[in-house]
């Protein structure tokens, strides 16, 4: 008699769970890369074949949305850590235009969709105005691999993704205001209060830090651990005010950008 397979599905045993994952992170590049299509689409496909909704091997518990939260941070400050400081100041006026207009027409084209077509209340509009005008840096890694971080076109698109990002976490933390003591006029004065410490917070105490820690300590290691625990606190303090881990990470990136060389011991490592 043949047992039933899917009696033992999902997998809880951390080990089977931990070889299932490195598997998949060795298989997927390999067959992509036969493909000739992209490791990311393949990590992407193999994580919808394996849960819930595919085959139910693997079940999203908190160890998977850490890690998943912690390599979504990385890639945010990777891209502030990469950045061309130069080609981002020269183009300034097209990164903000570039910004505004990634975010206002799929927030304004599904604002009309949802309110108009699917006559939803003014909240859920707005929710899902947010997530149609956000986007992250999902791709940013396959653009690293081929050394076009540095690309004018690169810097334009990581620019405009966190222009774009900040104003639909700006929405999604009014709307989550309005649920809690109402976002009038106290709340977005208290809100913008928050940010403006943060940045220049930010802006005073990472650069100090840095300069104090690397200057003091030349172990790879250690400045690698230092930098790490910058990159998580910045994303807890952004947390903390209202705005999501990703533009602290992001945030400490660009501080950083100056202090770590692009040719390094510690860059090489991150």
């Amino acid at each position: 008699m043949i047992p039933d397979t899917f009696n033992y599905l999902p997998i809880t045993d951390p080990t089977m769970i931990f070889f299932v994952v490195l598997f998949i992170i060795l298989a997927a590049p390999i067959v992509m890369g036969k493909l000739r299509i992209p490791h990311i689409v393949g990590m992407v496909l193999a994580g919808v074949v394996v849960g819930k909704y595919g085959l139910n091997i693997l079940e999203r518990d908190s160890s998977f949305e850490l890690f998943g939260k912690v390599g979504l941070y990385y890639i945010m400050f990777l891209a502030g850590l990469e950045m061309d400081i130069e080609g981002l100041k020269s183009n300034g006026k097209k990164v903000a235009l570039f910004g505004l207009l990634t975010f206002l027409l799929p927030f304004a084209l599904t604002y009309w969709a949802s309110s108009s077509l699917l006559n939803y209340n003014p909240t859920a509009t707005l929710l899902i105005s947010s997530i149609m005008a956000s986007n992250t840096l999902i791709a940013y890694p396959i653009v690293c691999k081929y050394g076009l971080q540095r690309h004018v076109s690169v810097t334009l698109c990581v620019g405009a993704s966190m222009i774009a990002l900040t104003l639909a976490l700006v929405v999604l933390a009014a709307i989550v205001g309005s649920f809690g003591s109402g976002a009038g006029v106290g709340f977005w004065c208290l809100f913008l209060l928050k940010i403006f410490l943060f940045v220049a917070g930010g802006l005073m105490l990472l650069p100090r830090m840095a300069r104090w820690f690397l200057r003091r300590y030349s172990d790879a290691v250690a400045q690698y651990i230092f930098v790490m625990a910058l990159m998580f606190l910045s994303a807890a303090v952004s947390g903390f005010i209202g705005l999501e881990g990703v533009f602290g990470a992001f945030f400490a990136g660009l501080i950083l950008n100056r202090y770590i060389p692009h040719v390094s011991p510690l860059m090489n490592r991150l």
